[in-house]
């Protein structure tokens, strides 16, 4: 009978971990979204999974992806998350753009679960 031993260096490691069952949900420390050039469904369901770990939830947006930003927003709080999530609030400012001597607008929209 052959015996094969596989290296300790190729083995799959092995996981453990701990399902803390008080685990409350975090803070604000660390929930911001920045809207990309991404599909707006993609940035729906990234945002989701992290409002799934947090209270609340910055999605910013800045120049052509201030209309993503709004939809994700609107998608999460009127149709995915109805009842269990509003706007706090929203913040629209803008910033100068020394090459182009234009002004770069952005938007922070700050949503939170209910």
């Amino acid at each position: 009978m052959l015996k094969s031993t596989i290296p300790s260096n190729l083995a799959m490691p092995t996981e453990t971990k701990e399902k803390n069952s008080l685990e409350q949900p975090k803070t604000t420390e660390g929930s911001v979204f920045e809207v990309h050039n991404d599909p707006v469904m993609e940035s729906v369901l990234e945002v989701l999974s992290i409002i799934g770990k947090y209270k609340e939830i910055t999605i910013r947006g800045k120049g052509k992806s201030i209309p993503t930003a709004i939809a994700v927003a609107l998608i999460i709080t009127e149709k995915m998350m109805k009842g269990n999530s509003k706007i706090h609030k929203i913040t629209v400012d803008s910033e100068p753009v020394q090459e182009l001597g234009q002004a770069l607008s952005n938007i922070e929209i700050v949503l939170r679960k209910i």
